[in-house]
């Protein structure tokens, strides 16, 4: 298993390593795992978090237009 630091992270998802930062505390970014006061993302669970992240539109659900 390959794992990432956030400034990887952040570089293999195009992202600012402040972004990543912030989805972490939000809880709303890619899983990760700490390994003592370490930060590590598994570039598996990169590549899951991005495949959740595949929209065939951008409409907003709900949203109906006649």
């Amino acid at each position: 298993m390959k794992l990432l630091t956030t400034q990887q992270a952040a570089e293999f998802l195009g992202l600012s390593p402040n972004t990543v930062n912030q989805w972490r505390y939000l809880k709303r970014g890619p899983r990760f795992r700490k390994i003592g006061k370490n930060v590590r993302y598994a570039e598996a669970d990169l590549l899951e978090f991005l495949e959740k992240q595949t929209r065939t539109g951008t409409s907003h659900q709900g949203f109906q237009s006649y």
